[in-house]
């Protein structure tokens, strides 16, 4: 790769609300942002919310003259939505399902059967190695009860733990060192790294996720405000770079809104609390030693399609041009043997943790509860099936003999929905304990000097460095 080496990489993102039978306009609208994809011919085009196959089997056919390689992540009863298309060609793909994902009781709401996951991608341009991600998390549905609250937190961190793995060929123990303005940052030791030397790719031969990438992308559909707690893990723990805090040259809606008054396919009574719109909608980066990524114009759509007026969806579209070059290596002060600053992301570290630890409590309480109505619908059935043989009310046993099995079944499956539950929720926070505890030992703290947590935690003011 030569030394001047740039790239110039322009992106859309878009969630599509491609729900068959229930959105609106469907076909339509895929018709229309086929012929955008194709006008605008786009580096990277990533998707979320393409519910059917069908859809994605169109539009791959429509794109195929301009985007020759494509995606679609399948998972879970419906599919996880997310696919790609792509004018380079798509050397890796793989995906992730989240551990959480919703209830399934909740049929109305359609999460749980919809299988969330993150998808990755990995291109090749010009010697430079681009881990691209798409997701789509949980849906909020109510900000004032928002009941999956602990499972988008769970989300967000077992994606930024994804991304970390992957993108950075880490595994291993997490340290803590000092970044670049002061502050604790989550490090790893060189003993513990295992990244592969980037060889020109031989036919036949296998490649592995697990090479160290240069640049990092992240896109999608969060459900996370900006100071949402999930969207503030996310960003501090990877340390991915926001398009529409990071460019000079924004245009689209106002503060950068993804879903927007003006859109006639939003929920108006939704957006009423906030007259400008919502932003959770993203598009994130980052680059490792030795390149540098600015993103040069960020645009969004404003309600209705660029071109014929008619919203492309009740999303608003994110174009992002950004620009890759090389950087110069940075130096890195020395860690500090003084007190260790306060950073924030030891903060939002401690803020996850307590927010699972509510999750696995309540998960516990729910299927704890399912369990004390299983023995008791083990009594009734016992009951039923002694009142059956005495002959004495015969008929009104049997009439009850289903509807108590039916029950009895139910709380069953509730049982083991929230026991699965709860032990996803406890590895996430043994994962933010474990870090915690690193961070503590990295700042030489004694047990008498911590605050009355179970973590022990500090906080402090670090950022982490590009």
């Amino acid at each position: 790769m030569k030394p001047n080496f740039s790239l110039r990489l322009r992106l859309f993102n878009l969630n599509c609300w491609g729900i068959p039978y229930l959105s609106k306009h469907r076909a339509d609208r895929m018709k229309r942002l086929g012929d955008f994809l194709n006008m605008e011919s786009f580096d990277l085009a990533l998707l979320e919310e393409v519910w059917s196959e069908q859809d994605f089997q169109y539009l791959r056919q429509k794109l195929s003259p301009t985007y020759p390689a494509a995606h679609y992540f399948r998972s879970g009863v419906i599919g996880s939505g997310l696919c790609v298309f792509s004018k380079h060609p798509i050397q890796e793909f793989t995906q992730h399902v989240y551990t959480l994902n919703g209830y399934p009781y909740m049929i109305h709401h359609g999460d749980w059967f919809c299988g969330k996951a993150v998808g990755l991608l990995v291109l090749h341009l010009g010697g430079l190695v681009l881990n691209a991600y798409v997701t789509h998390l949980h849906a909020e549905y109510s900000r004032q009860k928002d009941i999956y609250l602990t499972h988008r937190v769970a989300q967000a961190w077992e994606l930024a733990q994804f991304i970390q793995c992957v993108s950075l060929g880490l595994t291993g123990e997490v340290g803590w060192g000092q970044g670049l303005r002061g502050g604790q940052v989550p490090t790893y030791r060189r003993a513990e790294l295992v990244r592969e030397e980037r060889l020109p790719h031989q036919p036949g031969s296998p490649s592995h996720t697990s090479k160290k990438a240069d640049v990092v992308l992240l896109c999608g559909d969060l459900n996370l405000h900006p100071k949402d707690l999930g969207c503030r893990l996310l960003k501090e723990w990877t340390g991915l770079h926001d398009a529409y805090l990071e460019t000079r040259d924004f245009k689209g809606s106002e503060e950068g809104c993804t879903m927007v008054p003006e859109n006639c396919y939003v929920n108006q009574r939704e957006l009423e609390p906030f007259p400008f719109g919502i932003r959770i909608d993203y598009v994130l980066y980052k680059a490792v030693s030795g390149f540098y990524i600015s993103c040069k114009t960020l645009r969004t759509t404003t309600g209705r399609d660029p071109h014929s007026g008619t919203p492309l969806s009740d999303h608003e579209a994110l174009m992002a041009t950004l620009c890759v070059r090389h950087s110069p290596p940075q130096h890195i002060p020395s860690p500090s043997h003084g007190p260790a600053e306060r950073s924030p992301l030891t903060s939002i570290l401690k803020e996850a943790w307590t927010e699972l630890d509510l999750g696995v409590a309540q998960a516990r309480w729910w299927a704890t509860f399912a369990g004390y109505v299983i023995g008791l619908g083990l009594l009734l059935l016992a009951l039923l099936c002694a009142l059956a043989a005495g002959g004495g009310v015969r008929e009104v046993a049997i009439l009850l003999w289903t509807p108590s099995v039916g029950l009895l079944l139910g709380a069953g499956a509730v049982y083991l929905f929230h026991m699965q539950e709860a032990k996803g929720l406890s590895r996430a926070r043994a994962e933010l304990q474990h870090v915690l505890g690193r961070a503590r030992e990295a700042q030489d703290l004694g047990p008498e000097s911590q605050p009355a947590l179970p973590l022990g935690q500090q906080e402090g003011d670090g950022t982490e460095e590009q």
